[in-house]
């Protein structure tokens, strides 16, 4: 059994840019102009590591709203086209404290990195391409090639799925890859998709990541490559211990 790390899967909101704040105020807007009074908490008990389509049905529908693809697809291009007015005046971009230096390790030892997010893929390349991080991944799924949103695990196997074509010689399954989440829903995905998952504890309290995820840091710059490394090799051995037992 192989278990060694040989792709890493990043969440994007939460994870590489510290947006959810504009999230959060962008989809209030949209809220307000459709005469819906946003509800405290309301933004991270439904949207916090989900899909806009799936957060905006959920209030919607609670509100008891009549609700079709073509309408809830219109609220998206709003927010969406907000989204990228805005972020292209912010100056830097909040990127978050670490990101580089553990891409930097990554790519050093020829580990091929992924996206996968909720997020449409415009939002995602703006944000890459400005802060000249796109040349680091291989690949990117988004919202708009993935219907379905976390928990939902399906944006990862499609992840693995296109890494595996890329990369033939890896020979990847789930159990190689490590996915970086910062989102309760994000952790699901991941335990669902059979990958590793260490929490980052940019968006709720490291108690709460902490009870989910593998494991769990505070801070993206207290990631390191020969931990990670470790952690893959020790679970090989752990099975490989177990094999010879049974």
């Amino acid at each position: 059994m192989d278990n060694k790390l040989k792709a890493v899967i990043f969440d994007f909101n939460g994870v590489i840019i510290n947006d959810e704040p504009l999230h959060q105020k962008l989809l209030e807007q949209i809220l307000i102009e459709e005469n819906v009074r946003p509800d405290p908490g309301e933004y991270r008990d439904c949207c916090v590591g989900r899909s806009d389509r799936a957060c905006l049905f959920d209030i919607l529908s609670s509100r008891g709203r009549a609700l079709t693809d073509a309408y809830i697809d219109g609220l998206i291009q709003r927010k969406s086209q907000a989204y990228l007015e805005e972020i292209a005046t912010l100056t830097p971009l909040p990127i978050y404290p670490g990101l580089e230096d553990i891409i930097f390790q990554f790519r050093a030892s020829q580990i091929p990195l992924a996206i996968v997010s909720g997020a449409r893929r415009q939002e995602i390349e703006i944000v890459l391409n400005r802060s000249n991080l796109a040349a680091n991944f291989a690949l990117i799924v988004s919202s708009d090639e993935v219907k379905t949103s976390k928990p939902d695990s399906t944006g990862l196997l499609v992840a693995l799925e296109q890494l595996q074509q890329q990369y033939p010689n890896l020979e990847l399954t789930p159990a190689n890859c490590l996915v970086i989440e910062d989102s309760p829903a994000g952790i699901e995905a991941a335990k669902g998709a059979g990958m590793s998952v260490v929490g980052v504890a940019n968006t709720y309290p490291y108690h709460m990541i902490q009870r989910q995820a593998n494991w769990t840091v505070d801070y993206l710059h207290e990631l390191e490559l020969d931990r990670i490394k470790r952690f893959f090799e020790q679970r090989t051995e752990a099975f490989l211990s177990a094999s010879a037992v049974d």
